[in-house]
């Protein structure tokens, strides 16, 4: 029986982590990517480390991209992450933590990993739920990417397919996190806050915080992660 191996995007957060364990349930030897492109909340990738370690990948790889490209975003340059916002200020336009084409430069290095690796399927842990606002999250980019994806690689070419799997993408974030505890995440391990201290606290006020705080309270659990002591989360 051949080995059905996936190539899994693995930022360290509540989804990617998630959508690792459900790549796991479904049976994939598991091959993670992550990213380290300048990003502000830097202790993603420790999470990152922490996760693939926990779910026993097979392979991990740390792709660095060059942080002079990606401009105008909160999350990589001095631009303020906007704090205490409310649902209707959240689902309002593209928020300015949005990275330029962030998810379709992410998913076309995954795209070559997978393909060098004879790997035919990629998770990808967006949502679209939640006042994300993210164009690159929407469930219509990844079907573009999947259709792109076969037209672009030798294996889509001669004959093969390419699958983008995004499992989570229509649950709402206490769908997400009672699915990955059905299937045993700990997710005491992930990180999310686009914000957090020096010490790598949370701020429980971004928006990153402020969804997964709601998430949580809506599964019914407590979210095992610190948060700094004015938030008292």
């Amino acid at each position: 029986m051949s080995v059905r191996r996936a190539v899994v995007l693995v930022s360290g957060g509540l989804d990617s982590a998630t959508a690792l364990a459900i790549a796991a349930a479904e049976g994939f030897e598991l091959h993670a990517i992550s990213f380290d492109y300048g990003q502000r909340h830097r202790f993603e990738l420790e999470a990152a480390d922490r996760v693939c370690l926990a779910q026993k990948v097979s392979s991990r790889v740390v792709f660095h991209i060059d942080t002079t490209i990606f401009r105008g975003s909160a999350l990589t340059n001095d631009i303020p992450v906007p704090h205490n916002r409310n649902e209707e200020q959240m689902s309002a336009g593209i928020p300015v933590t949005y990275v330029p084409a962030r998810n379709t430069i992410f998913l076309s290095v995954a795209l070559g990993l997978a393909e060098s690796i004879g790997a035919h399927d990629l998770f990808v842990g967006v949502n679209a739920v939640d006042y994300s606002g993210y164009p690159d999250c929407r469930p219509e980019f990844i079907r573009a990417f999947e259709s792109m994806a076969n037209l672009a690689t030798k294996v889509g070419v001669e004959g093969g397919a390419i699958r983008i799997h995004a499992p989570l993408i229509q649950w709402t974030k206490a769908e997400i996190i009672q699915r990955g505890i059905s299937l045993g995440v700990d997710y005491g391990l992930t990180h999310s806050c686009y914000d957090p201290g020096p010490d790598g606290a949370s701020c429980g006020e971004c928006d990153s915080c402020q969804l997964r705080l709601k998430g949580f309270y809506e599964a019914g659990y407590r979210d095992p992660i610190r948060y700094m002591p004015a938030t008292s989360k």
